[in-house]
């Protein structure tokens, strides 16, 4: 097939999921008397970010998801290149989805969605066209059933960042959505569920098949309790299994895999027209979450076939906001704090640790972003300040940086970067 052909039939695509598909909202689909039942409710939004920084950051899509500062990098002369600052336009964010209501299944509510942006998949494929939810629910009263592509477990729709930017609380929040299969029990107030998941946009270092050849899905577990109509109180557990190669460099069959736990709590708390939230976690392996952290090589198991054992990477992040309601609109404040706590067991070489992990080099990070919005019928327009700051290991005389034999930093330098973000939302 050439090129103008495959244009044209994504062309075709679109206008047929665009169009067509809010058209068959309004009617049945067949002469079948459980059709009838069946509705498809279209939502999304326009969105534009206009942002300014005043340093080069580590982030995606050209600067669009910021992460945190980039360490200094001095020239020949000693100036620090990194201090030079950055401007873009996007409107990547925009978005649209269709969510579905029935009929009847098995004995259960049936509802779905289905939601998509424009994000892309990889730098390359900014303004691409890619899945963001993809499920089907069945709700028999006190149990229900999701199977699909949605929100990782410790990403909690009811407790996450309100932020204007789209970092969402990144990498202090986790970030993830992945096909998965979950379950959930309500009994009053209280509500537990369970799922196993693979992993999808966000994999590990190696890939998604770091999780998928260990046999195990990433398993997770939630409890929530709705103590009051203003406070929900719930929290986590979970683990994973990563297998990071089958064969060494030496071309022996290797099955050294290794597990990692995390842990979170969270609140929401609504008083008047305030919302509170915080939440806390602790996590190891939390690469796929784009967070810091990830795992290294613990030792080496056989040195003539090359074969590694691995660790984990700890990491402990900590976030809360605040955010009030006006009859023109909100203003609210993001304050989060992230610590690399380095591996539970002694390295043979720590300096293996920037091979597998995200901000190997990062001592903590802290983060504070004040907002304010105004709404005006389907429109909003958003300011945010975000002000984001690194600590880098410092590094001896041979070059080597300033951490003990657990891969934890022992000195730091500070650097911080401003994002002053316009954004603007048309919603349908």
């Amino acid at each position: 097939m050439n090129v103008r052909f495959l244009v044209s039939l994504r062309l075709v695509f679109l206008l047929t999921f665009g169009i067509g598909l809010p058209l068959v909202s309004s009617a049945q689909l067949s002469e079948n008397e459980d059709d009838s039942d069946f509705r498809a409710i279209w939502f999304g939004y326009v969105k534009n970010d206009f942002f300014y920084d005043t340093r080069q950051s580590y982030s995606a899509r050209e600067g669009h998801l910021m992460l945190y500062p980039k360490e200094a990098q001095l020239d020949a002369e000693g100036n620090d290149i990194h201090t030079r600052g950055q401007f873009n336009f996007l409107s990547i964010q925009s978005r649209f989805g269709t969510k579905l209501i029935g009929p009847k299944a098995f004995g259960a509510e049936v509802s779905g969605l289905l939601e998509g942006a424009y994000f892309g998949h990889t730098e390359s494929d900014v303004n691409g066209f890619r899945l963001r939810h993809a499920y089907l629910e069945l709700d028999w009263g006190k149990w229900s059933l999701l199977m699909g592509q949605f929100w990782h477990l410790l990403f909690v729709p009811e407790v996450f960042p309100g932020t204007i930017s789209f970092n969402t609380g990144i990498p202090f929040q986790f970030f993830s959505r992945n096909p998965q299969i979950r379950v959930s029990y309500q009994q009053n107030s209280f509500q537990l569920i369970a799922a196993a998941a693979s992993q999808r946009d966000f994999p590990g270092p190696g890939g998604y098949q770091g999780l998928s050849n260990s046999l195990l899905p990433d398993l997770h577990f939630q409890a929530q309790w709705k103590v009051s109509e203003q406070l929900l109180l719930a929290s986590t557990f979970g683990y994973k299994r990563t297998l990071p190669r089958l064969v060494s460099l030496n071309n022996y069959k290797t099955n050294e895999s290794f597990g990692a736990f995390n842990l979170n709590s969270f609140a929401r708390y609504r008083h008047s027209k305030s919302l509170f939230k915080v939440q806390a976690l602790w996590a190891q392996n939390a690469y796929d979450g784009l967070m810091l952290g990830g795992y290294t090589v613990a030792s080496m198991v056989d040195m003539e076939r090359e074969i590694r054992s691995y660790v984990p990477i700890n990491t402990f992040s900590i976030w809360g906001e605040w955010e009030h309601t006006y009859r023109w609109g909100s203003s609210g404040l993001f304050l989060a704090y992230s610590k690399n706590m380095g591996s539970f067991e002694l390295l043979e070489n720590p300096e293996f640790l920037g091979a597998f992990s995200r901000g190997a080099n990062v001592d903590y990070l802290y983060r504070m972003a004040p907002r304010v919005s105004w709404n005006s019928g389907k429109i909003r327009l958003a300011v945010e300040v975000e002000y984001t700051v690194a600590a880098y290991a410092t590094s001896q005389e041979d070059n080597l940086l300033n951490r003990d034999a657990y891969g934890r930093i022992s000195d730091s330098y500070q650097v911080g970067v401003w994002r002053f973000l316009l954004g603007s939302y048309y919603f349908f």
